[in-house]
């Protein structure tokens, strides 16, 4: 199963639209996977249209209409792993620990807000994936998003994939 994590996309106030490359990969995804800040109910409706399956999550700089439509947290099976996707975790220091104690029934959890990329395993065996932006890269030196491959089972391998900055930024 293919996936595709996407987070903090800010659209449209931080590019118009997903770059090429990340549309091409929605249509390539089994699942897409977005961990909040829309901003737009208009980007919400297009990649809902254009995905074969969206699992979503509101964040913090989504309005009442996006509140109303998608949760605060999402949760979905996927080939045996248990997915949570929420925006927010808080703090990196500590992160592990609060996560996992959070979600205890979880096997990986997907979140965004920094827009930085993370990849870290818990002590207690949660997954911990941030796709970072694929149009806001902040203090990173790309975009980037994820791109997972999950083979049925509880392990996977993680790909990072990188979208050339909106404008050449």
């Amino acid at each position: 199963m293919r996936l595709l994590l996407l987070a903090d996309t800010h659209i449209p106030a931080r590019a118009r639209d997903l770059p090429a490359r990340v549309w091409e990969e929605v249509d390539h995804a089994d699942v897409v996977l977005h961990a909040g800040d829309w901003v737009e109910v208009a980007f919400f409706d297009a990649l809902s249209e254009r995905s074969a399956r969206l699992v979503a999550c509101w964040g913090n700089n989504d309005g009442a209409e996006l509140r109303r439509r998608i949760p605060e947290t999402a949760r979905v099976t996927l080939e045996g792993v248990r997915f949570t996707v929420v925006h927010e975790t808080g703090a990196s220091a500590g992160r592990d620990g609060r996560m996992s104690a959070a979600h205890p029934d979880t096997d990986v959890l997907v979140f965004g807000h920094s827009h930085i990329p993370w990849d870290t395993t818990t002590a207690a065996g949660l997954r911990l994936l941030n796709p970072g932006s694929p149009t806001d890269r902040r203090r990173q030196p790309f975009c980037t998003f994820l791109t997972p491959l999950l083979p049925e089972g509880r392990r996977f391998p993680t790909q990072t994939a990188t979208a050339p900055p909106p404008g050449g930024r």
